[in-house]
């Protein structure tokens, strides 16, 4: 039989390239029945051309998603915006529980009470009715200046079954970013809670948009029985119901290009952004995202990372899509624990930040218990931990004997777990992948790709990478010759990762010049991360381009890069790594693991009375700075790139102290002005020694 066009071609190319070993052993060229194109497949992904005339074979897609990126619910293709992905819940799981929350009406902490899907749907009317009602106009943005709660996601829904754009309103910010958000956006209508009232009425004269306040949680009684002298109607949550429920009002359906949501990424430096995203960005983030997951209604998921950040937003889609139930914690961190333990949730999403806390918190009980418990858990873990690199069934004596009780810090139940919003150390994945006995996978996203890029595969063991692209987009790297990467690097392709696919925003709100800094000609979102294609299609993150600087012999330093190299560490729980033009090493500013410093003082003959004065004392600094240095040996940092001088803080970095963002990032200008003096001292330090 004579071979086709296509046959042809593809046998032209093929006789053009070395053979393949290793890992890319199994890449094979294959045709599409119905397009007559062709892709590279390389285990997690395809790889195309990304111009036929130029030849470079440089796009990465999802193997699940070759030749048609993924736009939404394959199952589902009715399902195209958030309105139509709460309709289908709602019809599906109507009996189901849906929102729960732990604080009850009179302030009280107790067991979970829940509103099923239905319940939520009725809400959900009433809310949305009642700003129809008042003369909200469609289109208008809608403020959520308010914690995880349920009438958050009421409020959100409410927007999207009558087309009003919510914006969620940090309430880490502070009074200044928030009214810069509230006069940027327009914002007409803002659910808050008395507390979150209380700011907004000191600067109520700044905010002429602003035409009805809702409070969730207040009293009627104590809301004025007037409008404010500027107009403003303030009224509860619970009023504003119950007006709804009496003139209810059909809805007005979005379009999948209408837009969503308005989500202000706070950034490091400067005002807020506005990241636009439509209705279809983030139904085909998450339906690609969830393509290969398997989520039902028996699934419980604990809702506490902050609604406001694309991360939880994006999950609540998913959850809602799938009748998963969803508690909210009891507004407070430290209180995370208690939560955990009462709701018992089979899906956690997280951050490094805790699983590093996790994984610290493990580490040091079983040094400290020694002995037999200290061998027992060796043994069990490196049992556990073979059995599953073999693909083999650990044996349940372990979990038994050793790992239910760890599992139960987490509630007992979690099966499935994620990480995001920044790197988690191979490492870490594994030790939390063995000791709680689930799935756990890291993904990479952004605001502005309205959440997952990348995620680990189901089933995937090797860790220390991202995962292959959500099916919804695709991923080329370009080159970055200031920092010599570039996608000809052997053996593995290196440079700055762009995105491009239904999941992308449109822009940042009234900003053409921001939006033009990000985006190519091409339509490429060029995220300012630095990446690598490893074996089989998976991504990792190497480095970060945006807040890359030059030491004063010239050499480029990409702090972060450094810091996740140094949260390797046993003794640091967060690392501020600085340097700049006029200085030649780098010093650092560590905020210390309180407990396993204080452990490690004490065998060492150490005494102090508190902590603060454990972390003045010149043996504890030299010794951290010492494991600083063993850590960077092993992950291979140039000479440079070593901090030379270390300060360490008892004071954890927080959103509350200024110096990390809502996505647990470090605000790099504030950390530097807030740590000045520390920072002046070390280097004057440094000064003084022969060897700098």
């Amino acid at each position: 039989m004579e071979p086709t066009v296509v046959e042809r071609r593809l046998r032209a190319i093929s006789g053009h390239l070395l053979p393949l070993s290793g890992d890319f052993a199994s890449s094979r060229f294959s045709t599409s029945p119905t397009a007559g194109e062709f892709v590279d497949v390389q285990g997690y992904s395809v790889v195309l051309p990304e111009k036929l005339q130029t030849g470079k074979w440089n796009v990465y897609r999802s193997v699940r998603a070759p030749l048609k990126l993924l736009e939404g619910y394959p199952d589902h293709p009715e399902i195209r915006t958030l309105h139509d992905n709460f309709v289908y819940a709602a019809e599906n799981f109507r009996d189901h529980k849906y929102l729960g929350a732990r604080v009850h009406d009179d302030g009280t902490v107790g067991e979970y009470k829940w509103m099923t899907y239905g319940e939520a749907s009725t809400s959900r009317t009433a809310i949305g009715s009642s700003l129809v009602n008042r003369g909200i106009p469609q289109g208008s943005s809608i403020g959520l200046y308010l914690i995880n709660r349920p009438e958050w996601t009421i409020a959100d829904h409410a927007c999207s079954a009558y087309s009003y754009i919510s914006v969620p309103l940090y309430d880490t910010l502070g009074p200044d970013a928030v009214q810069f958000i509230v006069n940027h956006a327009s914002v007409q209508v803002i659910f808050c809670v008395p507390q979150t009232l209380s700011i907004l009425l000191s600067f109520v004269s700044n905010i002429p948009s602003v035409r009805l306040m809702v409070v969730v949680g207040g009293l009627d009684e104590n809301m004025p029985s007037h409008p404010l002298t500027n107009g403003i109607e303030v009224i509860t949550f619970s009023k504003l119901l119950s007006e709804g429920q009496k003139n209810p009002q059909p809805f007005r359906p979005p379009k999948a290009d209408n837009i969503a949501t308005i989500c202000y990424t706070s950034g490091t430096t400067g005002t807020p952004k506005g990241a636009v995203l439509m209705h279809v960005n983030l139904i085909a983030s998450t339906a690609g995202t969830c393509l290969s997951l398997d989520f039902n209604p028996t699934d419980t998921y604990l809702s506490y990372l902050p609604l406001a950040h694309i991360y939880e937003r994006a999950y609540q889609v998913a959850m809602t899509h799938h009748g998963v139930a969803i508690g909210f914690y009891q507004g407070d961190n430290l209180k995370l624990m208690d939560d955990l333990a009462v709701l018992r949730p089979t899906v956690f999403a997280s951050v490094p930040q805790l699983y590093n806390k996790i994984y610290a918190g493990i580490i040091n009980a079983v040094k400290q218990s020694g002995g037999l418990k200290e061998k027992l858990f060796n043994v069990a873990f490196n049992s556990k931990r073979q059995a599953l690199l073999n693909g083999k069934s650990p044996s349940p004596i372990w979990d038994k004997l050793v790992f239910n009780k760890i599992k139960e810090k987490l509630g007992g139940r979690v099966r499935f777990m994620t990480s995001g919003a920044s790197p988690l150390s191979g490492e870490v994945l594994d030790f939390i992948k063995v000791c709680f006995g689930c799935e756990i996978l890291e993904g990479y996203g952004m605001t502005e790709t309205s959440c997952c890029v990348t995620t680990m595969d189901s089933g995937d063991m090797l860790s220390g990478h991202v995962g292959s692209p959500n099916p919804c987009v695709e991923i080329k790297l370009v080159d970055v010759p200031e920092m010599n990467y570039t996608s000809d690097d052997v053996p593995y392709p290196r440079g700055e990762i762009c995105v491009r696919g239904h999941s992308i925003f449109r822009g940042y709100f009234k900003d053409e010049v921001q939006t033009r800094e990000v985006f190519d000609e091409d339509g490429w979102l060029h995220t300012g991360d630095i990446g690598l294609w490893l074996p089989m299609g998976r991504l990792k993150i190497i480095d970060r381009k945006k807040n890359i600087f030059k030491l004063a012999q010239g050499e480029y330093i990409a702090p972060e890069k450094i810091e996740n190299v140094y949260s390797k560490c046993k003794f640091i729980a967060q690392c501020f790594v600085y340097g700049d033009s006029f200085n030649s090493v780098l010093v650092a500013i560590v905020s210390v693991e309180p407990e396993i410093l204080k452990s490690w003082a004490e065998s060492q003959g150490i005494k102090s009375e508190d902590l603060g004065q454990l972390v003045n004392d010149v043996r504890v600094r030299t010794a951290v700075l010492a494991d600083m240095d063993r850590v960077g040996r092993v992950a291979q940092l140039r000479g440079f790139e070593f901090a030379k001088a270390v300060t360490l803080v008892s004071e954890p970095f927080t959103l509350e102290n200024g110096l990390l963002t809502p996505t647990f990032k470090i605000k790099r200008p504030q950390a530097k002005e807030y740590f000045a003096k520390a920072i002046a001292d070390m280097y004057a330090q440094l000064s003084l020694s022969p060897d700098n």
